[in-house]
């Protein structure tokens, strides 16, 4: 059985001068967020954990306590968290929180090939310690907090720094450490862009590019349905109707089968209300000209490349590939297959494309020099 970190919840502004100064007398901060982002239509943060001077607080976002001093205070110091990307993009967006600096624990087992680099896995394998799963997928906005979610949630920052010292060791041995030092200094960067609002393309799900005028008209109006509903009732898009059964609707259209026929879905018991207005949805689908839906703007980057730059990928890909097997990385680690592409066909600007360390490492291969 694991061990239950002692912690203090905190959901009281008396609660908070404990805190504050452990922020005080630290010179590094453990941290990790929870947001009910599976329950509600706009994510909120709801939930922060904090371990400081081998002291875990539970800090409840949702209680309305004064905290300008609270984000003052873990903005001086630098932290270690696991996965950052979303946890940064969330403060940013509620706070405009930008840290002092960070040690990534999940880029960092990236970085050494570990295979299994979520937290979870990493704790089983390095302390024999078990998360459970479930409560990753909990509804943290809901009060009170069952007391083993609090468990749960210590335990997320408890072994921090101890995996963090096991990681940078392994990378200084490798003399990887710099690379991770760039990857947390870039995921700083871009998580003040926060996340991407949807742009008048966002209804084109996966699967759409194959679909003819009638499906696209159906699956346009159909997306807009389910986003009027999902903020209606405050819940997750797919929770009102998921891609795949979007995706059957619209193929039958896109078909040519009857609208009668198209409407013949089963949504279940619990969606027998939504169904009227998915109807009426589809026959607006139906009358609508698919020459008036919004259209994609052809960006330079998606051109497609010229027979020169074909090359020169082809020549990139298989220094990379050279590489990540040599060093024994993901090679998509070094670079993606668009930043390749982009690569290729700007040159130029492989400095901008690339972390510093990626771009020397295929400098120094035979296709740049070629």
């Amino acid at each position: 059985m694991n061990p239950s970190p002692h912690y203090q919840f905190i959901n009281q502004p008396g609660q908070l001068s404990p805190l504050y100064a452990a922020l005080d007398r630290c010179t590094e901060i453990a941290l990790d967020t929870e947001a009910d982002n599976l329950f509600r239509y706009r994510t909120q943060v709801c939930f922060l954990q904090i371990h400081a001077v081998d002291e875990i607080y539970l800090v409840d976002l949702l209680a309305g306590l004064p905290l300008d001093d609270l984000w003052r205070r873990l903005a001086a110091k630098p932290l270690i968290m696991h996965g950052s990307d979303y946890d940064l993009r969330l403060l940013w967006e509620l706070c405009r929180f930008q840290p002092h600096s960070i040690f990534d624990t999940m880029f960092a087992a990236q970085l050494l090939s570990i295979p299994r680099f979520g937290l979870a896995a990493l704790l089983e394998e390095n302390f024999g310690v078990q998360l459970d799963k479930d409560h990753q997928k909990a509804n943290w906005s809901q009060r009170p907090l069952d007391s083993d979610m609090l468990d749960y949630a210590a335990l997320d920052v408890y072994y921090l720094p101890a995996l963090r010292d096991r990681l940078r060791a392994e990378l200084v041995r490798l003399g990887r450490h710099d690379w991770l030092v760039q990857k947390c200094r870039w995921q700083m960067e871009v998580a003040r862009d926060g996340f991407a609002a949807p742009d008048e393309n966002a209804w084109r799900i996966n699967g759409s590019e194959k679909l003819g005028g009638r499906g696209l008209a159906v699956l346009h109006a159909l997306w807009h349905w389910r986003e009027g509903w999902a903020e209606k009732i405050n819940t997750p898009p797919f929770k009102v109707v998921g891609n795949e059964m979007l995706g059957r609707i619209t193929r039958a259209a896109d078909e040519g089968r009857p609208i009668e026929e198209v409407l013949h879905v089963n949504l279940g018991r619990r969606h027998d209300r939504l169904f009227p207005s998915l109807a009426e949805a589809v026959r607006r689908g139906f009358a609508t000209d698919p020459h008036t839906l919004p259209r994609r703007e052809r960006r330079r980057n998606f051109a497609p490349l010229t027979g020169d730059e074909l090359d020169r990928q082809d020549r990139l890909k298989a220094d990379r590939d050279r590489l990540a097997h040599g060093l024994n990385l993901d090679a998509t680690l070094i670079a993606t297959r668009s930043q390749l592409a982009q690569i290729a066909r700007e040159p130029a600007n492989i400095d901008a494309t690339l972390l510093p360390w990626q771009a020397q490492l295929l400098k120094a291969e035979p296709a740049w020099k070629s």
